[in-house]
């Protein structure tokens, strides 16, 4: 395995961190200033005038929908260049530098669900279906959600589902109840990637399909919005959304009937790479925060830094992210090689990995910075509810450990 960057990696990764250090960190205290003066005005689900301000800066300098492989075609299925034409390896330095603050992926157009939803569409789309969706989304005049999860079922295996997909003519008839469909409380939100069973009595993978719902289509029902430890994050928003008789033109089903499962899977592995390096980023700024506490702030008559405890805890911390960190790499360079079935396992550990190290180095770091660790003078608590949302957000711990013990026991069991 080589993990050397390549050069046009190493010159974003240079660009990246210039723009973060002269636009993101400064900008961060605006943020959530901006976020504060909406609500008291009731404008809390406006987009931000900090991060508009910011996204032409950064397309201006082609930091612009990075995460999009070299395979990427445009609306006539011609082979062009529509982001920078970046494998997973060459990615994920990249993520791992905007996921050092958690609204920064946005400003460079690279914020999830949008990356998965262009992604899927990218891959699995007609031309017509991106020339009316993805062309508007690579130019950031849209947002989208992603309906999956259901409140009434396991969702993280996706057979569960029981949201409908009936056939009536030209038409798709969509019903379902659908929660934590993130990015649906913004107001630019015009289209869902929405998954239901089209034949429940299909073999148990080819029941489900995807289609793409305009948000605006008579029927769909924004419930609530759900909070996360108390932040609603507005104005993304994570939605419980009811479809109830919304129809869908046929034109708009996802590769075809049946192949929703498929999609899942093949939509997955990248989303996943971009999740953990991004929450390295996050765990790499919470170390940095903890030494600068630590250093600074006595206790018992010395340094916190000079304690025992705490030098051990910032040790572990190092070798942790560093282990999280080459293994992401190691999932990157295999998808980049062999391909996602082949990185299956390593995709799967990295889904346990990084975001349980991310939780552990935040919480040493909240415990370094006492009192300020648990509120909003310091960014720890924030990253906390980012890190931990994100042991759910791409299936549970315990499903990605069943599967990694599933391919181990197989090497060594025959039959």
């Amino acid at each position: 395995m080589d993990f050397e960057y390549s050069a046009r990696t190493r010159e974003l990764q240079a660009q990246l961190l210039r723009f973060m250090d002269e636009h993101v960190y400064p900008n961060e205290a605006r943020y959530w200033a901006e976020i504060d003066a909406n609500t008291k005005a009731g404008k809390r689900w406006t987009p931000l005038a900090l991060i508009e301000e910011l996204k032409p800066k950064a397309r201006a300098q082609g930091l612009w929908n990075l995460f999009l492989p070299p395979s990427a075609k445009g609306s006539d299925h011609a082979e062009t260049r529509v982001g920078a034409g970046l494998n997973n390896l060459d990615y994920a330095p990249l993520a791992e530098i905007m996921g050092r603050v958690p609204w920064a992926s946005e400003v460079f157009n690279c914020s999830a669900p949008d990356t998965g939803n262009m992604e899927t569409i990218e891959r699995y789309g007609s031309p017509e279906q991106k020339k009316r969706w993805l062309e508007p989304l690579l130019d950031g005049k849209i947002r989208s959600a992603f309906a999956m999860t259901e409140p009434e079922v396991a969702s993280s295996d996706a057979t569960n589902i029981t949201a409908r997909i009936r056939r009536d003519g030209d038409h798709y008839v969509l019903n379902g109840r659908k929660w934590w469909t993130s990015g649906a409380g913004d107001p630019r939100c015009a289209v869902y990637i929405f998954m239901g069973k089209t034949d429940p009595d299909a073999p148990r993978h080819s029941q489900q399909s995807m289609i793409l719902v305009p948000a605006g289509a008579p029927g769909i029902t924004v419930v609530r919005t759900l909070a996360v430890f108390g932040y609603d994050d507005a104005p993304h928003g994570h939605m419980e959304v009811v479809f109830k008789d919304v129809r869908v033109p046929a034109s708009n089903i996802l590769l075809g009937e049946g192949r929703g499962f498929e999609i899942a899977q093949g939509r997955l592995g990248p989303g996943r790479i971009h999740h953990c390096m991004r929450l390295i980023g996050l765990a790499e700024r919470s170390l940095e925060l903890m030494c600068r506490r630590a250093s600074t702030r006595v206790a018992f008559g010395k340094p916190v830094a000079a304690q025992t405890v705490t030098q051990e805890r910032i040790a572990e911390a190092r070798c942790r992210i560093d282990m999280a960190r080459l293994l992401t790499l190691k999932a990157a360079w295999m998808m980049d090689v062999a391909g996602n079935k082949a990185a299956k396992a390593e995709i799967a550990m990295i889904k346990v990995v990084a975001p349980s190290m991310a939780c552990q180095v935040i919480d040493w770091a909240m415990q370094a910075h006492g009192g300020g660790g648990m509120c909003e003078d310091f960014p720890l608590a924030y990253f906390y509810t980012a890190a931990r949302t994100l042991r759910f957000a791409d299936g549970p711990d315990e499903v990605h450990r069943n599967a990694i013990a599933k391919i181990e026991l197989g090497k060594h069991t025959t039959g």
